[in-house]
């Protein structure tokens, strides 16, 4: 199981104290972030794709590359990478390189984002959202996979003997987790190549992403990758901690009634109740995480949102610091207790190049 955080990038102004970060102060922000969750002993770090404001992180490798100089087992990894307005071909070789870069240590989330104003800035068309996702996964998944690629569709120029440059380290492409929040089409796809559904879990109720994951299971055993409780699963959801409930609550409040993504809509109270938001004490989230389980069967990711809503960097750190200190290692012994011996660990590279070497035996045995 995989324990991480997620940063949607938000440049939000604090409530309590009417002052809102620079942009390099943001991005500086997420870096340290990045840093403080290896130190606490968490395994991945993830950041968003969005290119119109309030948001930073328009070039996700460019972060994660620097990350990856400064960290030495973080896994590294997008909580959305747009591949219905990004090219696959620069996904490709992009990813590629920050895979050589950070040693492995790299896999991605394709998502379609939810900015629809991003489909003309990149010149494609929103209405064609869905196809644009299945026809730009299935290039970038050949870019990976094939030396020399010829490929013709709807939405890109031909490719003619294409190489994508460099080759995926060892031969092994960056595990793909694909990201939906209401999309039975993503699910389907993410069954059919066998790879991660990645529910960002943070505004829906549990009887919605449920569907979505077990429509994943079934299409996931359907397509014969193995039994539905072997699909690969991951969930998002935010929290704010502190020693007790009633302080997180009095503490976080005002950021939830003031930021955009939160203010205006369900008080606090309904919006914890009816969403995995969980802001009390560190047993409160404990507990709820370990619910999901329950709700969703095994998985394999859990990311954590903490830096949204203005919150300052302050305040985050010290988020973290509980998380890795009293939250994850609890986390860690209650999910692997009882974990069937069959469910499979989250992927890694090294996973996946032993995985590969093991078929390649299998089939000179066989020869």
């Amino acid at each position: 199981m995989q324990f991480g955080i997620f940063s949607v990038s938000d440049v939000t102004t604090d409530p309590t104290t009417g002052r809102t970060p620079t942009e390099a102060e943001r991005i500086k922000a997420m870096v340290a972030i990045a840093l403080k969750a290896e130190e606490v002993g968490l395994d991945v770090f993830a950041t968003g794709e969005h290119h119109n404001p309030p948001f930073v992180a328009s070039s996700p490798t460019t972060m994660l590359g620097y990350v990856a100089a400064k960290t030495e087992k973080l896994i590294l990894s997008t909580a959305t990478t747009l591949i219905t307005t990004n090219d696959p071909v620069k996904i490709a070789e992009d990813f590629a390189v920050l895979q050589h870069l950070a040693d492995g240590r790299v896999d991605l989330m394709m998502g379609r984002g939810n900015t629809g104003p991003v489909y003309p800035w990149f010149g494609q068309d929103i209405r064609q959202g869905i196809p644009l996702a299945l026809e730009n996964y299935n290039l970038l998944h050949r870019l990976w996979r094939e030396d020399v690629v010829d490929w013709e569709g709807r939405f890109r120029t031909p490719l003619q003997g294409f190489t994508a440059t460099p080759r995926p380290l060892d031969g092994v492409p960056p595990f793909v987790w694909h990201g939906s929040i209401r999309s039975p089409e993503i699910a389907e796809q993410a069954a059919y190549y066998g790879d991660g559904f990645f529910h960002n879990n943070i505004f829906w109720p549990a009887t919605h992403t449920r569907k979505l994951i077990s429509l994943y299971r079934r299409r996931f055993e359907h397509y014969g990758h193995g039994k539905a409780e072997e699909a690969i699963v991951g969930l998002g959801g935010q929290v704010f901690m502190r020693k007790n409930s009633q302080d997180a609550v009095r503490e976080f409040r005002p950021y939830f009634d003031n930021a955009p993504v939160y203010g205006g809509g369900p008080s606090l109270e309904e919006f914890t109740r009816e969403t995995p938001l969980t802001v009390g004490s560190p047993q409160q989230v404990i507990d709820r995480t370990l619910s999901f389980r329950d709700t969703f069967g095994h998985y394999q990711r859990q990311l954590f949102l903490m830096d949204h809503a203005g919150l300052p960097l302050k305040t985050v750190l010290e988020q973290l610091d509980i998380l890795g200190e009293e939250v994850v290692p609890v986390l860690r012994k209650e999910f692997a207790s009882g974990r069937p011996a069959h469910i499979p660990d989250a992927p890694t590279h090294a996973s996946l190049v032993a995985a590969r070497q093991k078929e390649r035996d299998r089939a000179r045995a066989q020869a």
